[in-house]
Formats: structure tokens, sequence, C-alpha cells
């Protein structure tokens, strides 16, 4: 027995097959430390608090943002490509920090810059006076995104147990949408206290992103990568066929995946009226906490590619629905399966991305992963907007259906294409 390694923890880990997949188990256990928290290692449960605390910061903003923007004289469209700009700002880093961080072997101080940038940004959101300033800032607080997230995602995956990585990233999707659930209420009780205060729930919302930088210096270790196995000189051919066939299905589904803000400007054009604009997106934060470790679990079990043909296929009803209905109960009904999508999707992606790549390389290809997710968000929001704008309010969502459908039936093609060849979980 390793010292420092109860029995009980021992039992706790998911059996192996082989005696070096024991040992390389438990020697990642004692690399990230061997204390657990609800059951999952404690890197990660800290990763997720970090999560957790910016999420409650970014969603105060996002839910408000918006309607927001559109007080100081922008226009749907408008709103759109800043969201597409800073989106795509933030996908144009990923892969670079990614890289880097496979190349110097160390997440957590690409982590601790990317956070820091957006504890800054944050309060600043309440000087602007005018969209190209939001724009601006918008632009600056992605790039901290940029930096921040491959790596983030390479730790998680590097810290979960084998056979556990679904589940581990389900957790981090779940603290992560818990923040984006205490976000909104934080936001909903500032504008019911203070009508038309956006500016000061800006100001609230630096107070958690900044105790999230501190988490990140005080409790966050790296997850101990070996010097030779490095990845030190980066080729496209390093990664194989089915980690692209897999992104050409993701960026498909992503191309009608714009951003959420239309989903919200939707919500207000229906009748839900702008201080319970945060609540709505609650609904949908609340069911995809409750769904997502559940869902990441069943991904170990099962099979990604089934989770997310699932997941793809709610969307796409999901869409279908903001298209057609006119009711606010349906409204807030299909937020609540938006939750459900959500679960379904995000975090089962990133796990399954893992699942493809060597360990030495993945922060590389999830910041491949990330910057395509990115990318692709600036046209996708463009559509939406000129389609909103322009053509019809129904047309987006509708849009934004037909290209899950058909990721939704590509997965099951991919699915049926690896039977022969199933891969490693």
């Amino acid at each position: 027995m390793i010292p420092g390694i109860s029995a009980e923890l021992v039992k706790q880990t998911r059996p192996v097959q082989a005696e070096e997949g024991v040992s390389e188990a438990l020697s990642q256990r004692v690399s990230t430390g061997d204390a657990t928290i609800l059951g999952f290692n404690r890197n990660i449960f800290s990763v997720g608090l970090v999560s957790f605390l910016t999420d409650t910061s970014t969603k105060m903003v996002y839910s408000i943002m918006p309607l927001f923007l559109m007080s100081i004289g922008a226009s749907k469209t408008t709103l759109s490509v800043i969201e597409g700009i800073a989106e795509s700002t933030a996908a144009l880093v990923k892969t670079a920090s990614g890289f880097w961080s496979d190349k110097l072997g160390r997440n957590k101080p690409f982590m601790a810059v990317g956070y820091a940038i957006t504890a800054i940004v944050t309060p600043i959101y309440a000087t602007v006076t005018s969209p190209v300033q939001v724009l601006m800032l918008r632009f600056v607080e992605r790039f901290g995104k940029g930096v921040r997230t491959a790596p983030r995602d390479s730790l998680v995956a590097g810290s979960a147990i084998e056979g556990d990585t679904g589940r581990s990233f389900g957790l981090h999707k779940a603290m992560d949408n818990t923040g984006a659930i205490v976000g909104p209420l934080l936001a909903f009780g500032i504008l019911m206290l203070s009508p038309g205060g956006y500016r000061i729930v800006f100001l609230f919302a630096a107070i958690p992103a900044a105790l999230g930088v501190v988490t990140i210096l005080g409790l966050i270790k790296e997850a101990a990568r070996a010097k030779e196995s490095l990845y030190a000189k980066f080729s496209f051919r390093d990664f194989p066929k089915r980690y692209y066939l897999l992104l050409a299905i993701i960026f498909l589904f992503t191309l009608g995946n714009s951003t959420d803000a239309l989903l919200i400007v939707k919500a207000n054009e229906v009748g839900v009226k702008v201080a319970y604009i945060p609540l709505v997106y609650l609904v949908f934060n609340v069911v995809s906490v409750l769904f997502s470790i559940p869902f990441g679990k069943r991904s170990d079990r099962i099979g990604r590619e089934r989770v997310l043909i699932f997941g793809y296929a709610v969307y796409a009803l999901v869409y279908f629905g903001f298209g057609y209905t006119r009711d606010l109960r349906a409204i807030i009904a299909l937020f609540a399966l938006y939750g459900l999508y959500s679960a379904a999707t995000d975090g089962i992606q990133k796990a399954f991305v893992s699942d493809l790549l060597d360990k030495n390389k993945r922060g590389t290809g999830l910041g491949i992963y990330n910057a395509m997710l990115g990318l692709t968000l600036l046209p996708a929001s463009v559509i939406a907007g000129v389609l909103y704008d322009r053509v019809d309010s129904s047309v987006p969502f509708y849009f934004g259906a037909a290209t899950a459908t058909a990721a939704a039936v590509l997965m099951v093609i991919f699915l049926h294409s690896n039977r022969q060849a199933p891969v490693q979980r």
C-alpha cells in the first residue's frame, strides 16, 4: 500500500484491468492530492470551485448584457456580432495556450492569468457608454478565457482517474452551472432593489471573480507529467482521424448554435419582464446542474456518442420550439429543456475529445476543439442576428434546429462506424 492512501480510497478507485493501470491510477491520485471531496479528486473539485465563482460573476454580467446593450443603442445584429467577435478572439488564443501548456507541462499559470483578466475587466463594464466600448472589453475578457480554457480542461482530464473522465467533466459542468444559477439570482436581486441598475450589477460581479483567482493560487495543484513525454512540436498528423471527424460534426452543430443572447431577447419579446429575465435563465442552469453528473456517468458506461445524439436531438426540439411558440409558459419549459441539452453535450464533448487524444497532447487537442467552437460562433451569431433582424424572428431558431438534427444523424453514423474499433474509455 502506498503511504498516505487509505484502504477506503483504494476501494473508491475504479477497477483497472491491468496492474500497470492500477499503479497509474494510484499515481494520478498521489500527484494531484490524495484527498477527495464528495467522492471527487480534490483537484477536480477545486477547478470546479473556480468555475463556480467565475461563472457566478460572468453570468451576473451575461444575464443582463443583452438588455444593457440595447439600452445604450445596440441592435440585435450588433449584439450578435459583439458576442461572435468576443468568442472568436478567445478561440484564436485557446489553441496556442493549449499547446504551450502541453509543451511546458504546466496548466496552473495559464489558469491564473486567464481568470485574473476576467476579474480585472468585470467592474470596468460599469463605466461604458457605447456598444463599441463593450466590444473592446469583451475582446479583452474573452482573451483571458482563451488563455485559461484548454489548460483548465487538460488539468481536469489529467486529474481524473481512468474510466471516470465523463463523471469528472460532469462535476465541472455542474459546478460551472451552479455559478450560472447564483449569478442570475444575484443580478435579479440587485435589479429588484435598483431597477435599471445594470452598472451596480457589474461592480458586484467583480467580487466572486476575484475569489476565483485566489482559489487557483491556494488550492489547485498541477497534474504531474513526465518531462520526456511533453509535446514539443505541433503537427496536425499527430491527431487521429476520428478526432477530426468528431470536430466536423461538432462544427456543423455549432453553426446553428448562436449566442444565447437571442434566447433572452426572444423571452423578453414574448412577455418576460426585464427584471425576471435572470430567473428564466436560471431555469436553464438549474436543470443543467441536476443532470450534468448523471449524464457524465452515463457516458462513461454506454459511450459518449449515444449521449451526444440525445443532446443534439433535444437541442433541435428546443430551437424549433423557440421559433414556433409565442406562449410565455412554453418559453419557460423550453429553457428547462435547454438545460437538459446542455448537460448532455458540453462536458460530454470535452470528455469525448479527451478520449481520442494521447495524454501529452490533450491541452493542444482541447485547444483546437475550443478554438473551433469559438471561431464557429462568429458566423453562427452573424447568421442568426441577420436572420432575426431582416427576415423573421423565428428563422434563426429553425436554422439551429436543422443543423442540430443533421449533427445527430452524423453522430449516429459515427457511432456505427466505430463498432469494429471501439474507443477505450
